[in-house]
């Protein structure tokens, strides 16, 4: 009998096999059998995502429970103070989420562990918010993001309300790989034990309000800008509408996407970083004449923006909305003569080099990340402790971003209301936000940032991407559509390649990301997605002007498809 084969047996007839999973079970054919068994859901440094569905290799009731079990022995293991602490445990709109959240509570509770759960639906930078607020050990955040409606996902974090780095994560890790039967474990509690569960809502909700509307630069702006804003069904709601009441914005809500619903039926994607989740607030910004469209994704961490300009709405790059937040906030900073000592911003690896030409004219230092906010937020507790550095503002390309650092994840609400800020403050001057962000372009170069992310489901698509990226170290481009490529950054392996010669890239935790820089001063990375199936093409492209730019974005990605062989 083949692992698959055992596995599924296995599952089918164990007697803690959550019913509901059954039927599924005996429906599936071979390949969808394959799919669900043929390995163990991975719980990585990002926690997991994953289908929704029974299987080894899907998120369910059995595999949270056995990461959330792995999770209760690493609090243990830190003694009965981290235990008394608790976790704060939030959770998105999606199929599953509240169901997963009530349930680690309870194995939590069984395990001794205090938890604080918010009693409805939450962001997670609020999240994030509540582990600190509250002075627990950790937290747990139930969502796949922006993924969609076949997904879900289990992030965790620690007292700081970060998500773990790695070598937290990797003791949680192996604390999980450890449980060798998730069909074992059980989340009955007596009643004493379910006394270890808190329910938590509005106090904290105020709370996280109260320092979102401290982060305003200029409250005093006259807010005579219309707002089209969309929660993509899910989290954001609530929160950004009473932080913009409170602030006086006048906000327009996409009605037919404000409802939490689970299978996001009135939008074609919850990711910002898509043409479809702005296609009907589009529709909306026209009804109105609005100055800006906000799209949040489901958990609230990530913000697109689209902006009126000559007549036309303008969907904005994480890249570029990240760089005219910071040109704002800096600039602000500056005027009202509130620039810290030592001021630092941070960015990734993946981030477009715009920022750093931005923080660099306002006298800021950059430092660049790994992808995954969890670096940021490292690097705020590290300099918060030393007092070397001065946060002033860290961002992702995907849209995330941060202002004030009282969350250590991407908060969407807070860039919303800074947003706004910053469209009223520009619009008293005659400008709009694309008007800003020509400015910069004026003053820095032109920039086409972009991202292609070739999806490769399932076992033979997982090897597909080990392979695109293991070839491209095998034999690597001397140049990219015939421009020389001039350095060459390998974060997996830890070296630097130019001028001919190898020396060590220093100040990253191995990550499977190579990145070329080419001699026009533009640059293309390659990595493998934490969260999805995907393998993602990153270009930072310098032009002479917009056209420039655009062309040479076009020949590079073609170029780099026929490099990796993934050409349509």
């Amino acid at each position: 009998m083949s692992v698959v084969e055992e596995r599924y047996e296995k599952w089918v007839g164990h007697p803690n096999l959550d019913p509901q999973y059954l039927d599924v079970l005996k429906a599936m054919d071979a390949e969808e059998k394959n799919d669900a068994f043929y390995t163990l859901i991975e719980f990585g440094t990002a926690g997991m995502r994953g289908l929704l569905g029974p299987g080894t290799n899907r998120i369910n009731l059995h595999t949270i429970r056995k990461a959330t079990q792995g999770f209760a022995n690493y609090i243990k293991a830190h003694g009965e103070a981290a235990c008394e602490a608790g976790i704060a445990i939030g959770y998105d709109n999606r199929h599953m989420s509240r169901e997963f959240a009530f349930d680690s509570a309870k194995l939590l509770a069984k395990n001794g562990i205090k938890s604080y759960v918010f009693e409805s639906l939450r962001p997670t930078p609020e999240l994030s918010f509540a582990v600190r607020e509250l002075g627990c050990f950790g937290g747990i955040m139930i969502t796949a993001s922006h993924n969609p409606k076949e997904y879900n996902g289990y992030k965790l974090y620690d007292e700081k309300g970060c998500q773990l780095v790695p070598a937290l994560a990797a003791q949680v890790i192996d604390q999980v790989n450890a449980i060798e039967d998730e069909l074992a474990i059980d989340t009955n509690v007596t009643p004493e034990e379910e006394k270890r569960i808190t329910v938590i809502g509005k106090k904290v909700d105020d709370s996280y309000y109260a320092k979102v509307l401290g982060i305003q630069l200029n409250p005093e702006v006259k807010k005579d800008i219309k707002i089209v804003f969309s929660p993509e069904h899910g989290t954001a709601n609530i929160p950004v509408q009473v932080v913009y009441r409170r602030a006086g914005y006048h906000c327009i809500p996409v009605e037919e996407q404000c409802s939490p619903d689970p299978d996001f039926s009135n939008t074609p994607t919850p990711n910002p970083e898509q043409p479809g989740a702005y296609e009907l607030a589009l529709k909306y910004a026209a009804d109105n004449d609005a100055d800006i469209i906000l799209v949040c994704d489901p958990d609230a961490d990530r913000m697109g923006v689209g902006v009126k300009h000559d007549g036309e709405y303008v969907v904005m790059t994480g890249n570029q909305s990240g760089a005219v937040l910071l040109e704002y906030i800096l600039s602000q900073m500056e005027e009202k003569d509130i620039m810290p000592s030592n001021p630092v911003m941070f960015n990734t690896v993946v981030t477009s080099d715009l920022g750093e030409k931005v923080a660099k004219a306002h006298g800021v230092e950059t430092e660049k990340t790994l992808t995954g906010f969890k670096f940021i937020g490292e690097k705020v507790a590290k300099y918060e402790k030393t007092g070397e550095k001065n946060y002033v503002f860290g961002y992702e390309e995907s849209y995330g971003s941060l202002i004030k650092p009282f969350v250590r994840d991407k908060d969407a609400p807070q860039a919303c209301l800074m947003l706004a800020e910053a469209a009223a403050y520009y619009k008293e001057k005659g400008k709009d936000l694309v008007d800003v962000l020509n400015d910069l372009y004026a003053q820095h170069g032109t920039y086409e940032e972009s991202q292609v992310a070739l999806t490769l489901s399932g076992e033979a698509g997982a090897n597909r991407i080990k392979q695109i990226l293991a070839d491209l170290r095998k034999d690597a481009p001397k140049e990219i559509n015939g421009t020389p490529v001039v350095r060459a950054e390998d974060y997996n392996e830890c070296t630097i390649t130019e001028n001919g010669e190898t020396t060590e890239l220093t100040g990253f935790t191995k990550s499977d990301v190579l990145k070329y820089y080419l001699a026009d001063g533009s640059w293309i990375a390659v990595r493998p997605s934490g969260t999805e199936p995907k393998c993602k093409f990153y270009f930072c492209i310098v032009g002479k002007d917009k056209e420039d730019a655009h062309n040479k974005t076009l020949a590079y990605q073609k170029a780099m498809a026929e490099l990796t062989g993934t050409a349509e």
